[in-house]
């Protein structure tokens, strides 16, 4: 299988940190894609030219890093982070929803921010702003769920707190998220997650 990535993806370190807790990262090869270069064939894998893309061995592709996780979740032996039929699938899907969709906000906010201070529209801007920290409050109120097994829940929640610290640092989202906060700094910790920080290219 092939993966084609953008290391400051956070879907994309999603879809490396489910390889890494499930056993499988030597399993799949990456394929570094930019997307922004106008010469870019990533779009021959997925017509929305988006990462990540998973290429399976027979050709076919999976986009979508919840359907590529789910996909690759499928594939190994160990304790599966997205949980069978019952409350707690739909607690870790929920939380996985909840989460892109707070990384979703968070992309069109830094996509605006990117164009010429003419163009850009405060407004928009702060729409998405208002979204993740809904988005973070509730994360802060049920900060003791997080806790347990890690699922793909979970993950997708380090993610979202990587990215806005890797992107948005003078945010300070953990002034008055003191429980969200200390349940991030250990999930920081795992090994799937520190071989995964972000960083923009040299």
């Amino acid at each position: 299988m092939k993966l084609r990535f953008a290391a400051t993806s956070p879907y994309v370190r999603k879809v490396v940190i489910l390889l890494h807790e499930t056993g499988q990262f030597g399993d799949v090869e990456l394929v570094p894609t930019n997307v922004w270069d106008p010469a870019t064939d990533v779009a021959a894998d997925n017509p929305l030219g988006k990462v990540p893309a998973l290429i399976l061995d027979d050709g076919t592709v999976l986009f979508d890093s919840p359907v590529i996780c789910e996909y690759l979740d499928a594939h190994h032996d160990g304790v599966a982070l997205f949980p069978g039929p019952g409350p707690e699938r739909w607690a870790a899907l929920r939380l996985q929803a909840l989460a892109d969709g707070g990384l979703d906000a968070l992309l069109l906010r830094r996509m605006e921010g990117l164009r010429e201070p003419a163009q850009q529209s405060r407004d928009w801007i702060a729409r998405q702003v208002a979204a993740v920290d809904r988005c973070f409050d509730v994360l802060e109120r049920e900060a003791a769920s997080l806790d347990g097994n890690v699922t793909i829940g979970t993950v997708t929640v380090g993610c979202l707190l990587g990215y806005r610290d890797f992107r948005f640092d003078a945010d300070g989202w953990r002034n008055g998220r003191p429980k969200l906060a200390a349940w991030y700094e250990a999930f920081a910790q795992r090994p799937s997650m520190l071989a995964t920080i972000p960083k923009d290219p040299a």
